[in-house]
């Protein structure tokens, strides 16, 4: 399992996936932490409902990497895949109130979870068809 670790494209695979882990668990303690002041949250949403959510969200993450460094490339992928999507969540905030009644700091890191889902996807989705391609039986 950790030889899978020795090369450059998966050791950055899985920096992502711990600089997306790190930047969702930022959102999300903020958010439970301030929940009260997030503007029109429903109050049914309490912050130990909000860090379920992201223990949730992260065992995608966690079971993706798992997999994949156990040789199921394909699944791990996709479940990491999920996992970067997963982070464009916080623009949920913005379908409640416009980013004008948010502060600084709720958009920060709502747009940083954002941004390192956006990063991981793509180098996920490059990854992919990387390995596709290698995969590709010459016509």
């Amino acid at each position: 399992m950790m030889s899978r670790m020795n090369t450059l494209p998966n050791r950055s695979l899985l920096a992502l996936v711990l600089v997306h882990a790190m930047a969702s668990l930022v959102h999300f303690v903020h958010n439970a932490t301030f929940l009260a002041d997030y503007p029109n949250m429903p109050t049914w949403i309490t912050p130990a409902g909000v860090y379920a959510a992201w223990v949730g969200e992260a065992a995608i993450g966690a079971a993706g990497v798992i997999l994949f460094l156990r040789g199921r490339t394909a699944i791990g992928l996709a479940l990491i895949a999920i996992y970067a999507v997963l982070g464009f969540g916080g623009f949920d905030h913005y379908t409640l109130a416009a980013i004008s009644a948010h502060t600084l700091a709720m958009n920060l890191t709502i747009w940083l979870e954002a941004a390192t889902g956006l990063a991981l996807l793509a180098y996920t989705a490059s990854y992919l068809r990387l390995r596709a391609a290698k995969n590709r039986v010459p016509a």
